[in-house]
């Protein structure tokens, strides 16, 4: 089974430090809005961020998988946090809006590499809020 690992330092105020297990590590910080450090990672926008990541990851083995002439790919994430009357707050749904351009194929061979996307990705189905997909797909000959 993998396993996924990693360890934040506190730096000060509302700010941090995260290293993932592999190696990677950069600074975050809440919100702005919430007392944090404004143009700093923050929690909300890497759980918006690996969302996206892992789909985009799991398209492009779709994509290989299904033999796709992919010219581009870029896509838009939104998380859509609904607050609570207990002053809690959770995502409560997740949009992606890829945008697809690929040459000589046909739009339902796209569309099941967006299933298979979604079907294989960690963490959309790791995920309790709605995850909605919304492509645009582009055509080329």
């Amino acid at each position: 089974m993998p396993i996924y690992k990693t360890t934040t330092f506190w730096k000060s105020g509302h700010r941090g430090e995260i290293i993932c297990g592999n190696g990677a590590r950069m600074d975050f910080s809440a919100p702005a809005a919430l007392y944090g450090q404004p143009g700093v990672l923050t929690p909300e926008d890497a759980f918006v961020g690996a969302l996206s990541m892992c789909f985009q990851l799991m398209f492009i083995w779709s994509v290989e998988k299904l033999k796709i002439d992919l010219i581009s790919y870029e896509c838009e994430a939104e998380g859509f946090v609904e607050e609570l009357l207990n002053r809690t707050s959770t995502f409560k749904k997740m949009v992606l809006r890829p945008r697809i351009v690929v040459r000589n194929c046909r739009e339902d061979k796209v569309r099941r590499a967006l299933t298979l996307a979604e079907k294989y990705s960690l963490v959309v189905q790791s995920i309790k809020a709605d995850v909605l997909i919304e492509p645009e797909i582009r055509l080329v000959i």
